[in-house]
């Protein structure tokens, strides 16, 4: 026969049984293992992780948006711009170029696809680079 599941049978009270939290005694009651609620609150604090810890771990797994790192141009005035979407000119909406960034060099929006053909230009026409 399977042992009773009750918690008054099953299990003996505790009468020298101490905190692991603040080491102090206490008196077991059933399933007791703290001596009082804070000790049990500052034991399951402990084992979770601090605010500053899941904000760092939420930080770097989020990408960035895909509008952060996407180059718009105007269709009136072909100014460019990263990750706006209306031109500040013509007051009009700016249109989708692609994926890319600002150019070190000049500090304007240059995109993925400009560098590449940029590179695909210079390898036809120095053939030493090949």
């Amino acid at each position: 026969m399977s042992p009773p599941r009750d918690d008054i049978e099953t299990t003996s009270p505790g009468l020298n049984a101490h905190c692991p939290v603040c080491g102090g005694a206490f008196h077991r009651v059933r399933r007791q293992r703290f001596c009082s609620p804070a000790c049990r609150q500052a034991q399951w604090r402990s084992r979770q992780p601090g605010p500053l810890a899941a904000l760092e771990r939420t930080a770097a797994a989020i990408p960035p948006r895909r509008r952060d790192v996407t180059v718009y141009t105007c269709p009136d005035c072909e100014q460019r711009y990263l990750a706006q979407q209306w031109c500040q000119d013509c007051n009009r909406p700016c249109t989708r170029t692609g994926i890319g960034g600002l150019c070190p060099e000049c500090d304007q929006p240059v995109t993925i696809d400009d560098l590449i053909t940029q590179h695909q230009y210079q390898t036809i026409q120095d053939p030493k680079i090949r």
